[in-house]
């Protein structure tokens, strides 16, 4: 980590957190740009570049065996230009290097490790290297020893080996991109012409899911084990039974892990067992965005109160710690504090015992157990005592612990109902007193020294979490907090087009510190559209629309590849890398692509315009080799195409926006698990979309509904739209 006692090097003055972190290596870093290369070129040196993130666990694992080494510094500053590249500042580059990655090694992560000639061509690539060579894992100072060595004497050979290595992976690209053409060619003018492969593809995936489900504790696959939640999603639409035991089981089992934060909310990136108990403790501002989206979804289809409150938990950490004074929302925690991965989280049993003696009132216990305590003729001491041990028993907090002598807080083993009927006392009067138990623990882990918090904000990222609290604030609409959830998702979106924007319109990447840089990105406007989208659809205001259009023809402009179909992941104005990556896989992330598609699906929806439905099934057609081939990795896409072909359903609300009648339509309506549903505003003055201009808004709301092209007699009434609603 930083120390700022040493000799800074090219790094001091850059924005990014992560290249800070390293600004004080004795290693001759250099960010990337030209200014490296033409240097290495000049002394016929090879490149050494890193990639990582500021709350990558390994990357500092990295640093502290390696970079702050002076063996390892003395071989990088006299045989190679070294690079150090923030990943989530450009994501361009980190794509395309974790191409090279996986090409050549199958795999990839972070750190991301790479050898480079001048001409920035690869000829070696992995993750994480120990200093020296172990247990049959090369050394870092091994491998730099003898590329040194073989560049020295064989540069030639090297040189050749880069360019057949490009040549592989270029000819890869290429071919991908004939069938993609192919599949173009084949694009029917109607939906129906997609429907026919579709369905297929929407069956294999599930049977893919099904055969992956960890029927004992929920999720996919062994461990690592990942929330995977454009798989929920996808499941939750495609409407079989066991479909949905799969989502309830993996959403219940996640929630009661140790990968969810149970003192201070919030959700860790993953699992790294099976049974979600021990985390990857780092928190992303992506990973809570998607989560927290997924529980909203759940809370309607199942009105399972618990999927509502986790999603409010999550909102309240979001809000309370990663949220900037100006509005944006900061992108990531660190898992380590004191360089000790998962100290800030865990918990001895004397401690919590201590704490909750000393902190747990009288008066409290009388207002929540006056009752019980004269029922059953006990002392207020020992019903302390039982308290304590039942929050201890229903968090998992024990002697021997869960994780290197201490424990994660948890719910794994017990839940509420079972503890509750040890007292005689209902689940909500148990959850008041163990809510209160665990904000005891909140305020004394506050004291503790925090994770790192990584204050930049992203654009792609702060589109995601606008996204979630529209769909908050529609979901939890009766909620004392719906306002506020739509408030800050407002504030998010005036702060990036207020900061985040250049003087020729262009959106920048990244803002931190006062600047904002790097020309953004395919998923930054993806993301943001599918963010003001949701707050369209939460607060029927068009300025939200109107900026979503905005967006969508700079994307298409900069973005869209006419010629093959997709969009590019950098834009036509951007830096030309060796290759113009084409994204679409949906990791923990959903791809740009992906989410590009459901928002054209939207756009023709709401718009009536044929333009967007072209667009959609060319977005559509131009993956469809990559959906028939890996299903499973594309599950975000897959809801596009299950929106594309769904029934044509929409319901127009018409009306004044703030008025009763129309919040207790939108309750009505945001009530239910409506995914192809699709809903629109007209006020009196409102202009788009235009072919709404027929239709009469006065005051007081009024619904109309229509399915498949043919719509119903208008509703005055809530009660009325729940009869129509619910039947469908």
């Amino acid at each position: 980590m930083i120390n700022k006692e040493k000799q800074p090097n090219r790094l001091i003055n850059q924005k990014s957190p992560y290249l800070l972190q390293h600004a004080h290596n004795p290693i001759d870093w250099n960010p990337w740009g030209e200014e490296a290369f033409v240097k290495a070129e000049q002394e016929n040196k090879p490149v050494f570049i890193s990639i990582g993130y500021s709350t990558c666990h390994w990357c500092h694992v990295m640093e502290r065996e390696s970079f702050e080494d002076q063996g390892v510094a003395d071989l990088l500053n006299k045989h190679f230009v070294s690079i150090k590249v923030d990943g989530e500042e450009r994501p361009d580059i980190d794509h395309l290097y974790m191409t090279y990655c996986q090409a050549l090694t199958g795999a990839g992560g972070w750190p991301l490790t790479l050898l480079l000639t001048p001409q920035k061509k690869p000829f070696f690539a992995g993750t994480y290297f120990p200093r020296q060579s172990q247990q049959g894992r090369p050394g870092l100072i091994d491998i730099l020893t003898q590329t040194a060595t073989l560049w020295k004497n064989e540069e030639g050979k090297i040189r050749k080996s880069a360019q057949e290595f490009q040549d592989a992976v270029v000819n890869h690209q290429n071919k991908k991109v004939k069938e993609t053409a192919q599949n173009l060619l084949d694009i029917s003018s109607e939906v129906k012409g997609i429907e026919k492969w579709a369905m297929k593809v929407f069956e294999d995936t599930y049977k893919m899911m099904e055969k992956s489900f960890d029927k004992q504790y929920g999720g996919f696959g062994n461990a690592p084990k990942f929330p995977s939640v454009h798989s929920l999603g996808f499941l939750m639409r495609y409407g079989e039974n066991e479909s949905q035991h799969i989502v309830e089981k993996t959403l219940d089992s996640m929630v009661d892990g140790g990968i969810y934060d149970h003192i201070g909310f919030g959700f860790t990136r993953y699992s790294t067992d099976r049974y979600w108990l021990v985390p990857h403790f780092e928190k992303m501002l992506y990973d809570n965005a998607t989560i927290a989206y997924a529980y909203l979804e759940a809370y309607q289809k199942t009105r399972k109160e618990r999927y509502a409150f986790t999603a409010k938990e999550i909102f309240e950490y979001i809000l309370r710690d990663m949220s900037s004074a100006e509005g944006g929302f900061y992108s990531a925690e660190d898992a380590d504090s004191e360089g000790v991965e998962g100290k800030f989280y865990v918990w001895s049993l004397d401690e919590v015992q201590k704490l909750l003696k000393c902190r747990l009132e009288d008066k409290f216990l009388h207002e929540y157990l006056g009752e019980y305590l004269e029922n059953n003729k006990v002392l207020i001491s020992d019903t302390k005592e039982k308290v304590i041990e039942m929050f201890c028993e229903m968090y998992g907090i024990t002697r021997e612990g869960n994780y290197e002598g201490n424990s994660i807080p948890c719910r794994l083993l017990k839940n509420g109902e079972m503890i509750g009927r040890k007292l005689g006392m209902s689940f909500l009067e148990i959850g008041k007193i163990m809510d209160y138990c665990r904000n005891l623990l909140f305020v004394e882990r506050e004291k503790r020294i925090h994770p790192f918090k990584d204050d930049k904000i992203l654009m792609s990222w702060n589109g995601l979490m606008i996204a979630a609290l529209a769909k908050g604030a529609q979901v939890l609409i009766s909620d004392k907090d719906s306002k506020k959830y739509i408030e800050q998702a407002d504030r998010a979106v005036n702060f990036v087009f207020d900061k985040m924007c250049n003087s020729e319109g262009r959106f920048l990447a990244r803002f931190r510190d006062g600047e904002a840089e790097y020309l953004a990105y395919l998923d930054d406007y993806a993301f943001m559209i599918f963010g003001l989208l949701e707050l369209y659809l939460a607060t029927g205001r068009s300025k939200y629309l109107d900026k979503a259009l905005g967006l969508q023809e700079q994307q298409e402009r900069l973005f869209g590849d006419s010629k093959n179909g997709g969009y590019y992941f950098t834009g036509s104005d951007a830096e030309e890398l060796i290759i113009r990556p084409k994204e679409m896989y949906d990791g923990a992330m959903p791809s740009g692509n992906s989410i590009s598609a459901s928002n054209l699906v939207k756009f023709w929806k709401i718009t009536g315009e044929d333009r967007w439905k072209k667009l959609a099934e060319q977005q559509i057609n131009a993956f469809k080799a990559d959906l028939e081939e890996q299903p499973f990795g594309h599950t975000a896409f897959l809801q596009a195409l299950q929106l594309l072909i769904s029934d044509s359903e929409e319901l127009i609300l018409a009306g004044k926006l703030e008025t009763e009648s129309m919040k207790e339509m939108q309750k009505t309506v945001f009530g239910y698990f409506k995914p192809f549903l699709t809903v629109v505003y007209k006020e009196k003055d409102t202009k788009i979309p235009e072919r709404l201009n027929h239709y009469s808004a006065g005051e007081e709301a009024t619904a109309y509904i229509c399915k498949n092209f043919a719509c119903q007699e208008p509703v005055h009434t809530a009660k009325e739209l729940n009869m129509i609603v619910k039947s469908k």
